[in-house]
C-alpha cells in the first residue's frame, strides 16, 4: 500500500511586492499620521473611512497605468462559476476614487462642500521594484462641491502646515503649483491638442507630457530632444519623441522656464506666453487668484511657488495641480548627492464624481505619500530608528507571579509602559537578553532576598549598554547602572531613570 504523502509545508515568506512592518515603524507611522490628522482637523476636515473594496465599475479607468485600464488592480469576480456571475470587485488603488463613490452615494446626507480626510493602505497590481511596493499607505484630504480657487489655496496651505507639523523645517520643502489648463494651452499652441477633438494627437501629447514630467531628472536639453525626434540615453536605449519642430520645442522650454523670483512675476510671464490660448489664459488667472489668497494668509514663495513645469500624471486632473517637494540633499546608492524629491501631490478633478451623477461636481485634494515622508523624517533625524521597549519586570520565583503582576500594574497605572517576563524564568540571563532585544530602558528585579528586605533592584539598561561600550568605568563611577530602592518607591525611581534619559512625555508618562 502506497504511503500517503504529507502536504508540503507552506513557505514562510512575504508575497512579492509586499512587506511586513514591525514595532517602531508602525509606531512612527501612527505618530506622523496623528500629527497630520490634527492639522486636517484644525482646518475643519472630517475623517472618513471607506471600504477597502470597491466594484471595478466604481473605480473606473483612472488607474495610474493608463496603458492598461483596470489591469493595475487586484480584482476578482463574485460567484465567478455561478450561472449568473456577480460583480467584479477590486482592492482600492487610491483613496480618491472611493471618495467619488461615497459622495455620489451619500450626497443628500453630506454637507456641501464636503471636506474629508482619509488615511489607510491602498493596493496596486504593478511590477514591484526598489522602494516600490504593491501595498502602501496614503494620507488624503479633499474638498468636494466647491469650484472656488479658495479651496485649492487652502489645500496648499494645509499641505505646507502638515510638513512643518511633522518636522520638515521651512526651507527644506516647497509646494509647487501649476494648472493643467496652462499645460493644455501649451499643447494647443504647438498643435498637439485640439479642444474640439481631444483624441487627436493623444499619443504625441502623452509623450510630450511625460517628457515634461522628467524635467527635474533629465534637464531641459533632454526634454526638448523628447519633444522633437527622440532621445538616446546613456545605456543606448532610444525613446521616440513627440515630433515637434525645434522652434516649438524651444517655445515649450520657454514656458517651462517661466518661473521667476516671485509668483507675481511668474504669472506675468505666463500671461505673455498664453496670449493666444483662451484656456491657457484661464489657467493663469486661476493661478493668480490662488497666489493672492495664499499671500493674504502669509504663504509666500519661500513655501509655495507657481511652477509651470509641474505635471501630475493622473488623467483626471482638470485645473490646478500641486506637488510638495523636499529640497534637502541625500546620498543615493552610488554615494552621489541628490534632492529627496516629491512626497505629496494632488490637484483639481471636476469630472470624477460626474461618472456617477451625470452632473459636474467640482473637487480638489491632496495625497501625501506616507512611506516617503517617513523616510524623509528619518533622513533629517526627526524619527528615531528604533523606539524603546517597555520596562520589564523579571521573574525570579514563578510561584510569586501575582507579586510581579502587581508591580507591573502599578507601573501601568502610573502611565508607564511595562510588562512581566512571560517566558521560562529558569535562566535569569535569558530574561535580560529578552529585555535587551526589546530595547527596554529598565529591568526590575525582586528575588526572595529583596522581597524579605522590602526592596527592589532597578537596572538601568541604557546606562549599562553605554558602560559596556566604554573601555573604562571611570566616567560612570557616580552613575551605577543598578540601584536598590524601597518597594514603595518603585514607580518614582523608575520615572526618575526614564526622565534622566529623556523618555517621559509631557504628562510624565512613558508609552
Amino acid at each position: 500500500m502506497a504511503k500517503t504523502r504529507k502536504p508540503p509545508r507552506p513557505k514562510a515568506e512575504t508575497p512579492k511586492g509586499f512587506r511586513d512592518y514591525f514595532g517602531a515603524e508602525v509606531s512612527q507611522r501612527a505618530e506622523m499620521l496623528g500629527a497630520i490628522a490634527a492639522v486636517y482637523h484644525r482646518y475643519g476636515f472630517d475623517a472618513l473611512e471607506s471600504s477597502a473594496v470597491e466594484t471595478v465599475e466604481a473605480l473606473g479607468k483612472f488607474l495610474p497605468d493608463v496603458d492598461r485600464p483596470n489591469a493595475g488592480v487586484f480584482a476578482w469576480q463574485e460567484d465567478a462559476e455561478a450561472e449568473k456571475p456577480g460583480d467584479w470587485l477590486a482592492l482600492r488603488y487610491d483613496l480618491t476614487a472611493p471618495l467619488a463613490r461615497v459622495y455620489a452615494q451619500h450626497r443628500n446626507d453630506l454637507p456641501s462642500p464636503y471636506r474629508r480626510y482619509a488615511m489607510g493602505p491602498v493596493w496596486r497590481n504593478e511590477k514591484p521594484g526598489p522602494g516600490r511596493f504593491r501595498q502602501f499607505y496614503q494620507c488624503d484630504a479633499d474638498t468636494v462641491g466647491s469650484a472656488s480657487m479658495a479651496a485649492d489655496a487652502e489645500i496648499c496651505a494645509m499641505l505646507a502646515d502638515c510638513l512643518e507639523e511633522v518636522g520638515i523645517s521651512r526651507g527644506d520643502y516647497v509646494v509647487r503649483i501649476n494648472n493643467r489648463k496652462v499645460l493644455d494651452g501649451m499643447m494647443e499652441w504647438v498643435g498637439l491638442l485640439d479642444a474640439n477633438n481631444p483624441e487627436t494627437n493623444a499619443n504625441q501629447r502623452g509623450i510630450a507630457m511625460r517628457a515634461i514630467d522628467k524635467l527635474d531628472r533629465l534637464g531641459l536639453k533632454a526634454v526638448q530632444q523628447l519633444m522633437q525626434g527622440g532621445r538616446m540615453d546613456e545605456s543606448g536605449d532610444f525613446t521616440a519623441g513627440a515630433g515637434l519642430s525645434f522652434a516649438q520645442a524651444a517655445w515649450i522650454g520657454g514656458v517651462l522656464g517661466a518661473k521667476r523670483k516671485t509668483n507675481a512675476l511668474t504669472i506675468q510671464r505666463l500671461r505673455e506666453l498664453m496670449v493666444e490660448s483662451a484656456r491657457g489664459r484661464e489657467g493663469v488667472t486661476e493661478l493668480e487668484e490662488i497666489a493672492g489668497l495664499l499671500a493674504a494668509q502669509g504663504y509666500g514663495p519661500d513655501r509655495i511657488v507657481i511652477d509651470p513645469s509641474v505635471v501630475r500624471g493622473l488623467g483626471y486632473y482638470t485645473g490646478p495641480v500641486y506637488e510638495a517637494e523636499l529640497t534637502f540633499d541625500i546620498l543615493d546608492d552610488k554615494g552621489n548627492k541628490r534632492q529627496f524629491g516629491s512626497v505629496a501631490g494632488g490637484g483639481r478633478y471636476d469630472d470624477l464624481v460626474k461618472r456617477f451623477t451625470g452632473q459636474e461636481v467640482p473637487a480638489t485634494g491632496i495625497s501625501i505619500g506616507v512611506d516617503r515622508l517617513l523616510a524623509a523624517l528619518r533622513e533629517k533625524g526627526r524619527m528615531q530608528s528604533a523606539e524603546h521597549g517597555p520596562v520589564v519586570v523579571t521573574v525570579m520565583d514563578r510561584e510569586r507571579m501575582a507579586d510581579y503582576q502587581g508591580m507591573v500594574a502599578e507601573l501601568r497605572n502610573a502611565g508607564l509602559r511595562a510588562e512581566v517576563y512571560l517566558g521560562n524564568p529558569k535562566n535569569f540571563g535569558n530574561q535580560l537578553k529578552y529585555a535587551d532585544r526589546r530595547n527596554s530602558p529598565v529591568a526590575i528585579i525582586e528575588g526572595g532576598d529583596e522581597k524579605a528586605r522590602g526592596i527592589v533592584q532597578i537596572k538601568d539598561l541604557i546606562l549599562g549598554a553605554q558602560i559596556a561600550q566604554d573601555a573604562t568605568l571611570e566616567e560612570w563611577k557616580d552613575r551605577p547602572s543598578q540601584i536598590e530602592a524601597p518597594r514603595g518607591a518603585l514607580v518614582g525611581k523608575v520615572r526618575e531613570l526614564l526622565a534622566g534619559h529623556g523618555l517621559l512625555d509631557a504628562r510624565g508618562g512613558y508609552a
